[in-house]
């Protein structure tokens, strides 16, 4: 949750010069997987498209000023990015300019952050 609320202070900051989207893949730890202490939801694996649209809306509650989209069920999003966990990426008319490490571990928002600050400053 610590990174998410990091997540939505940095939309709230840049959201006029920036576009920001959340892509929502699998669940990384479902109630009815591999479920960790610490996870604030209780979440189980998607089994529909109608289970993962649910599972998003908890999520969007995060960063509700934040565009969410849904991967496909066969999770094409994920693998084309090597998002699993999550991972924070920027892109810039195409071209990933900001590629940042799988979660949890890699998703650092402060990076991002640093990111903006010195193109900002251009």
């Amino acid at each position: 949750m610590a990174r998410m609320s990091a997540f939505q202070r940095l939309v709230t900051k840049y959201q006029r010069d920036v576009d920001f989207l959340i892509i929502y893949i699998e669940e990384a730890h479902p109630s009815d997987g591999w479920v960790t202490t610490d996870s604030p939801y209780s979440i189980p694996q998607h089994r529909s498209l109608e289970d993962r649209v649910s599972a998003a809306r908890v999520l969007q509650q995060g960063a509700p000023e934040c565009a969410l989209v849904l991967d496909t069920m066969t999770n094409s999003s994920s693998s084309a990015y090597g998002a699993y966990f999550e991972r924070l990426y920027i892109i810039q008319s195409g071209t990933i300019m900001y590629q940042g490490g799988r979660g949890p571990d890699g998703y650092q928002v402060s990076e991002v952050r640093t990111w903006l600050e010195r193109y900002d400053e251009h």
